[in-house]
């Protein structure tokens, strides 16, 4: 019976579901920034201001994870940072499944994606 039961979950362990991210960041800078509010920080595809980039960011996520979530725990890191936006996202898939080399076959089995970020200041 117990062996049943340790079975039983290490398969729901197995099978279940859940969002694991991973976050890095780089300063490129010497300066200091001070921290912002996360509510402060903004994601902007272009900008058209001066500004210097600060770091970068990398967060690990699962590969089909929404944006709009990647977005936000990037910006929480960037307002750890002292940015003030986060701009040139970039997306690419990690993992054992990415290496093996039946890729034609397994095409979208990959789960694991890292998203990057640079995080800005304006000068």
């Amino acid at each position: 019976m117990i062996k049943k039961i340790i079975a039983l979950i290490i398969l729901v362990c197995l099978t279940s579901s859940c969002s694991i991210y991973h976050i890095t960041s780089t300063s490129t800078t010497d300066d200091y920034y001070p921290s912002q509010e996360t509510t402060e920080v903004v994601y902007l595809d272009r900008i058209d201001d001066a500004y210097t980039i600060i770091g970068t960011i990398t967060v690990n996520a699962e590969r089909r994870q929404r944006l709009d979530n990647v977005i936000e725990k990037m910006k929480h890191e960037a307002a750890i940072m002292g940015g003030e936006a986060i701009t040139d996202i970039q997306s690419n898939a990690t993992g054992p499944w990415k290496r093996l080399p039946i890729q034609q076959t397994i095409g979208n089995a990959y789960v694991r994606a890292n998203f990057t970020a640079s995080v800005v200041a304006r000068k």
